[in-house]
């Protein structure tokens, strides 16, 4: 498969090596001194971009591959309120278009769990859920964007929780996400629910960038036959149905 990058930070350097040793070619790498390089050969011959850069310029890029007719992989968090938008202009040009706020394979199955156990915890009133996330010293959105998505899993499982804050810990029925910024950490997310006898606790710990990386390119393989707007539970719905998982994540040879 010809990939595009877009955005060559830390991600994207891991996102080529993972890339090219799953047999795949990158034909365009696009950052923040060559943007003019959408209108290249290189990028229009992309099958998928793959795009992590920033939260000020992920929609511009996404606009800019989706109106050249090349699928995104986006996984550029902290611009959500825009993806209404790009929903919209995947669908009038008939484009595809993959984002989600975590590409790890390992966390979305942390999320089906999360939600499970919301669902679970909905019937027992004593329990108070909490969030902490931490991440790395140069991540500058909090929470993160798969804090977000663990709160909404909570929030559409449990009636009793109504939304998050950050900044009102005591606040009624909303469920409080603590960030911390420490050192290199990829990302770690745990989630406590508390009574007053005793703590029941869950936490994803991730130990490099790799796992996210590699989610991204599984993304991009996926969905080379597949066309709309989709995310990864469509990509995890389909694994797990067609018992296809165990054999796509095997390491490259």
């Amino acid at each position: 498969m010809k990939i595009a990058l877009i955005g060559y930070g830390k991600m994207g350097h891991v996102i080529e090596e993972i890339a090219i040793s799953r047999g795949h070619e990158i034909v365009c790498i696009i950052d923040a001194d060559n943007t003019a390089d959408f209108d290249s050969e290189a990028f229009a011959s992309a099958e998928v971009a793959i795009e992590f850069s920033t939260p000020s310029t992920a929609f511009s890029n996404c606009v800019a591959a989706l109106e050249r007719g090349v699928k995104v992989v986006c996984g550029t968090t902290a611009w959500v309120s825009r993806l209404p938008e790009i929903k919209q202009l995947t669908e009038k040009l008939g484009g595809t278009f993959f984002w989600s706020s975590n590409y790890s394979i390992g966390v979305n199955i942390f999320f089906a769990l999360n939600r499970y156990l919301a669902t679970m915890m909905a019937g027992f009133s004593q329990y108070t859920p909490e969030m902490t996330e931490i991440h790395h010293i140069h991540k500058l959105d909090h929470p993160s964007g798969t804090a977000i998505s663990l709160a909404e899993g909570i929030i559409e499982s449990d009636p009793a929780v109504t939304g998050w804050t950050e900044d009102n810990p005591s606040a009624d029925n909303l469920l409080t996400i603590n960030h911390q910024r420490e050192g290199e950490v990829p990302g770690t997310h745990i989630i406590k629910w508390d009574s007053p006898v005793d703590t029941i606790k869950i936490e994803h710990c991730a130990k490099s960038r790799r796992g996210f990386a590699l989610g991204a390119v599984v993304a991009a393989e996926w969905i080379a036959s597949r066309s709309g707007f989709l995310s990864m539970d469509n990509l995890m719905h389909s694994f797990i149905s067609n018992t296809a998982l165990l054999d796509i994540l095997k390491p490259a040879k």
